[in-house]
């Protein structure tokens, strides 16, 4: 018999609308309802803790196949249970490229038995080289549940479209990386006035906002779901916002870099602030803010990308990407909760109940009968990001130094303990 009651937890569970402080019931990996307590039961006390349904971050880069040196399925899925995250949705530019049952099989079978669930996104052309369509059905047969070709646009919007149209009837998910090459053209941050100072290429948000555009458009078009990869600026929220008024059946996640920072950070000239889309200007983080405020932006999403101190070296040279799993909570309470006017139902929501149903996954509520993932918080903890003492393998977090409030001590997969806070 595996049982777990987390006595006196206050249980947040936006599915139900659950805001109580309770004992948690958990019986053979599922939540269960209140059974008499025996010796032999696991007794966690939860006094002063927040129990809510384990992360689900519906954007990560495990590097692996390919790239181990930054990262791995197991490294990865540590950093993972360490945030809280036990549910994750893995990206497709890896060496070689998901864009095969072989490349699929080797994810499932590594992330086994590790302390988070890995979920697969095909990519939705060979090699991620926008010619060639994969075959949907033969990645979905596999075991994809999303598809992308995250880290580059589909630049040829018919290929786009008709995966976009595939997909439902496959019971998968297009996530969408939006942006305009030609309008990007190898910038490295913003577009603006620190570009200018700095003296190095910008990007303009303008590259972005049209990339949104078109896949706004080609969903409305075509009268299927399309969701939006991390938005960072002002005017693509308001395109979305916009766009779901009119009955398009768009999703859209933003990252915590982005409502919690500004490109006034790359003055210290530290390519651990780098990332695509880049750190936009405060009006955008406030509009980001705003954006999860009223539902036009569902949900959080951390775009964890590892890279090595090597790769991060030099400022202009550096590829983009910064990791996140391990802050992601942490930054949404200290900015949204503490320092805003978000409820921790409104946080569950965005960063657990919303991605898995956008994913359309089993995961994502503390009901009876759910899984027992859970995320054991103290949310008043004050704590300094030590970039030294992160899970993963690469440390390139853009919050090294920054004080949080809020701090996952256990995290629990499908009834077990995976994480404990030293």
């Amino acid at each position: 018999m595996n049982r777990l009651i987390i006595e006196n937890v206050r249980i947040i569970s936006p599915e139900e609308q659950r805001d109580e402080v309770a004992n948690l019931y958990v019986n053979n990996g599922r939540i269960a309802d209140p059974f008499r307590k025996t010796e032999q039961d696991t007794v966690i006390d939860g006094t002063g803790l927040v129990a809510m349904p384990g992360l689900v971050d519906l954007h990560v880069h495990l590097r692996d196949p390919g790239q181990e040196e930054k990262e791995d399925i197991i490294t990865g899925t540590n950093a993972a249970a360490a945030g809280g995250v036990t549910s994750l949705l893995c990206m497709p530019n890896t060496n070689p490229t998901i864009d095969n049952a072989g490349v699929i099989s080797y994810i499932k079978e590594k992330a086994k038995n590790c302390k988070s669930r890995v979920y697969i996104a095909g990519s939705i052309t060979m090699g991620l080289e926008g010619k060639e369509p994969t075959d949907l059905k033969a990645l979905r047969k596999a075991g994809a549940i999303g598809l992308s070709d995250d880290g580059r646009p589909v630049l040829d919007p018919e290929i786009m479209a008709s995966a976009m149209k595939k997909a439902p009837e496959l019971g998968m998910t297009v996530v969408a990386h939006c942006e305009d090459l030609e309008l990007a053209d190898g910038g490295k941050i913003n577009e603006g006035k620190m570009s200018k100072k700095l003296g190095i290429k910008g990007i303009p948000a303008e590259a972005e906002d049209k990339g949104t555009k078109r896949e706004i458009n080609l969903a409305k078009e075509n009268n299927v779901p399309i969701h939006v990869c991390h938005v960072s600026t002002k005017t693509s929220v308001q395109m979305i916002r916009e766009a779901k008024e009119d009955g398009v059946k768009v999703t859209a996640e933003t990252a915590p870099h982005y409502f919690t920072l500004t490109e006034d950070v790359l003055e210290k000239r530290d390519a651990d602030y780098r990332m695509n889309p880049p750190l936009r200007t405060e009006e955008d983080r406030l509009a980001i803010i705003e954006g999860l405020a009223d539902g036009t932006l569902d949900c959080i999403a951390t775009d964890h990308a590892p890279h090595t101190e090597e790769d991060k070296k030099d400022f202009e040279k550096a590829p983009n990407g910064s990791i996140g799993m391990e802050t992601s909570l942490a930054a949404a309470l200290t900015v949204l909760y503490h320092n805003g006017d978000f409820s921790l139902l409104d946080i569950a929501k965005l960063m657990s109940t919303t991605p898995a149903k956008i994913l359309k996954i089993n995961a994502g509520s503390l009901k009876t009968g759910a899984l027992a993932d859970i995320a054991l918080v103290d949310v008043d903890k004050e704590w300094i990001v030590d970039r030294d003492k992160l899970h993963g393998k690469s440390k390139n977090t853009p919050f090294k130094g920054m004080k949080m409030k809020g701090k996952v001590v256990k995290t629990i997969l499908e009834g077990k303990v995976v994480f404990e806070e030293d």
